[in-house]
């Protein structure tokens, strides 16, 4: 029996596969459904109102289960919550799993983890059950990341994970610190409230559009495998022709190549830039009272801060040192990102991010894992290849040759194309392997 915890994408991939593969489990949800940070409802979500994917569709659904054609291009968030519902009542997934479940603590059993201790608590009483492995699928987004400001704002001080409804900025004078997607979104919401917006930031952003000539921009390209070199500069180059460069709009322009940082995938950030109904500012320098002074010299008078500054990696259940996880680092050291170099039945699901992965990279995740455990049980000679695999290759980064820029999230950054290459070369050779 093992254990999933967690029923968002990630989550219920891990279920699903676990299914395939005849692999009885539990599943633990903290929320009373499934969903994950797609539920709005989930108290220990980090969504907002006015949230949609950045990526596609097409581009992001599970291959066995497209989303409706009724549902939008770049789907809001109540349209997938209704998604991943209609995904476990399909696929007969809800009765596996306990709601309103929290896991508290998970512990090796024996010197080599033959089995793992999971502690859960579910309306005030705790139980301990022992099981013959865990995936752990809780998310990468619960935790925020938040910097101590150079000084004592007296305003309102915010996270972007605790942000839910565009009201909160009404007749305020607001100012968002960072500009990744969600720093983004939520300018754009505020600038339809607020009495004022600035834009702090420290470093450039690509930002690209929605939609190219009418459709989504992750659907266009693809067909021809081009040099990284060569994709870069082409790619940077007609971004620059449709969008300009964020220099024109008083942002800092990036000082690092296309795709070696998250885009910013928004076609309204811009726009509100141009109009004049975001102002941007530099880094943060000094904080008084209501007043912020940036690097450029320049002040100005704040309601509320909002920090758009990202989240951290948690897994507050389990001691790092289970993980692999060095305590100078950002990110375990696992293999694929996902598999332990000692333990063979402790698996972290979902640490990773690469931009147009989708959540059928991660079924493919999944997949690979819930696979080898069926040929660990069943003696097969691929799951040994993929044991001397995982403890010589852990920690290795696929990142396809992209220079990542130093920061705590492109830690268990990838490349689409390599991370996948490289899942389906392990799957293969499990698939194909002889059973003993």
């Amino acid at each position: 029996m093992y254990a999933v915890i967690g029923a968002g994408p990630m989550g219920l991939a891990c279920a699903r596969n676990l299914q395939k593969q005849g692999i009885p489990f539990i599943g633990f949800e903290l929320h009373r459904d499934v969903g994950g940070l797609w539920d709005i409802d989930n108290p220990h979500s980090t969504m907002y109102e006015t949230a949609h994917l950045i990526s596609s569709k097409r581009m992001t659904e599970f291959a066995e289960f497209p989303m409706k054609d009724s549902v939008a291009a770049y789907p809001s968030h109540h349209e997938l919550r209704a998604y991943f519902q209609d995904f476990v009542d399909h696929f007969g997934l809800r009765e596996h799993y306990e709601f309103n479940t929290r896991v508290v603590n998970v512990e090796p059993v024996g010197a080599e983890g033959e089995q793992w201790q999971v502690t859960n608590e579910h309306e005030g009483e705790r139980q301990t059950r022992t099981f013959d492995g865990v995936m752990i699928a809780n998310g990468t987004l619960h935790t925020p990341n938040k910097p101590p400001l150079p000084g004592t704002f007296t305003g309102e001080l915010m996270h972007s994970a605790d942000y839910r409804y565009p009201e909160v900025f009404h007749d305020k004078r607001v100012l968002i610190i960072g500009c990744g997607n969600s720093g983004a979104d939520i300018a754009v919401d505020a600038v339809h409230h607020a009495r004022s917006v600035d834009m702090s930031l420290r470093r450039g952003y690509y930002f690209l559009p929605k939609f190219l000539k009418g459709k989504p921009i992750d659907t266009i390209g693809g067909k021809f495998k081009l040099p990284r070199p060569i994709k870069q500069r082409l790619d940077a180059a007609l971004i620059r022709t449709v969008m300009g460069k964020p220099s024109d709009f008083g942002l800092p322009d990036p000082d690092y190549r296309m795709y070696e940082s998250h885009p910013v995938i928004n076609s309204l950030i811009l726009h509100h830039l141009g109009h004049g109904d975001i102002h941007p500012r530099r880094s943060i320098e000094r904080v008084e009272g209501r007043t912020v002074q940036f690097s450029d010299g320049e002040t100005g008078e704040y309601d509320l801060i909002l920090m758009a500054t990202g989240y951290l990696l948690d897994y507050p259940f389990i001691n790092r040192a289970h993980l692999n996880w060095p305590d100078q680092e950002d990110a375990p050291r696992l293999y694929l990102n996902m598999l332990h170099p000692q333990y063979d039945n402790l698996f972290l699901m979902g640490m990773v991010e690469a931009t147009g992965l989708g959540w059928e990279g991660r079924n493919q995740q999944a997949r690979l894992a819930a696979m080898y455990i069926r040929k660990k049980q069943n003696n097969a000679s691929g799951a040994h290849a993929l044991d001397r695999k995982k403890r010589e290759q852990a920690g290795q980064r696929l990142d396809g040759g992209y220079n990542y820029i130093k920061l705590a999230r492109m830690a268990y950054y990838v490349n689409k194309d390599a991370y996948l290459e490289a899942l389906a070369e392990d799957i293969t050779e499990l698939e194909t392997s002889d059973e003993g």
